[in-house]
């Protein structure tokens, strides 16, 4: 399965994709009560954003991605496996504490994935998918608006794609972990960060599939129109809001 995050794009995924708070991993470790005996399988894991935090918290994470060039970024450690597959290429694991699904959750089948990852939990585990707030393009501020114009006008396309961190997402995929048998609980972590242009322009690259993003020759003139939209609405502060959605097996 190749959805294009591969080349250059890993490289900004893995410098401009922000990470995750530490009260969602402490969230995570009590709720599927983890500890240091404990194997976690991070799915569509990108370059390890949660990968690497879960690591130092449990005995054995497996970052599972579709992307050589992701896992290639991802932090060398002796506890992660960094292993190349999808949502229906599963390692074969068994007695699972957890599987974590960040951004990654909107590509997959997550109606068949929850009833197939049922049996390879231990009592008490369960599967994780946490959203990592709303798209940079996407929020209700002016300086998002300005970008969303820029990226639509370059795209040619209107640019909607929530990425699964929609209310109505939350809703189907609790619906599905309900339908699987999970005990459903859902949690939010929230924080205001301020970003600058460089951080602005590496997250959009970074979620771009790599047939979109702009050459190298016309990246300046991309960036530029950037700039005069937005570089008199800075500072460019985002309301971020974390949602961990969890079901117990």
């Amino acid at each position: 399965m190749d959805l294009g995050f591969a080349g250059e794009v890993a490289d900004f995924y893995a410098a401009y994709r922000r990470g995750y708070p530490a009260e969602v991993f402490d969230d995570l470790v009590t709720t599927f009560g983890l500890t240091g005996d404990d194997t976690v399988l991070d799915l569509g894991c990108g370059t390890g954003q949660l990968t690497v935090p879960m690591a130092e918290r449990v005995g054995r994470v497996i970052g599972v991605d579709p992307s050589a060039d992701m896992l290639a970024k991802g932090a060398r450690k002796a506890n992660i496996t960094w292993q190349l597959g999808s949502d229906t290429e599963l390692p074969e694991v068994d007695g699972l504490g957890a599987v974590t699904i960040g951004q990654a959750l909107h590509w997959m089948d997550h109606v068949r994935l929850f009833r197939e990852l049922g049996p390879r939990f231990r009592p008490g585990g369960g599967i994780a998918v946490v959203a990592n707030g709303t798209p940079l393009w996407l929020q209700e501020t002016e300086w998002s608006r300005a970008l969303r114009k820029v990226l639509e006008d370059w795209l040619g396309t209107e640019v909607k794609n929530t990425c699964g961190t929609a209310e109505a997402d939350r809703d189907r995929y609790a619906e599905a972990l309900s339908g699987a048998g999970y005990e459903v609980g859902h949690t939010t972590v929230e924080y205001t960060d301020e970003l600058d242009l460089e951080h602005v322009i590496g997250g959009v690259y970074s979620a771009l599939p790599l047939a979109k993003l702009p050459t190298k020759d016309r990246r300046p003139l991309f960036e530029e129109r950037i700039r005069r939209s937005l570089e008199h609405l800075g500072p460019f502060a985002e309301h971020v809001r974390v949602s961990v959605l969890t079901g117990l097996s």
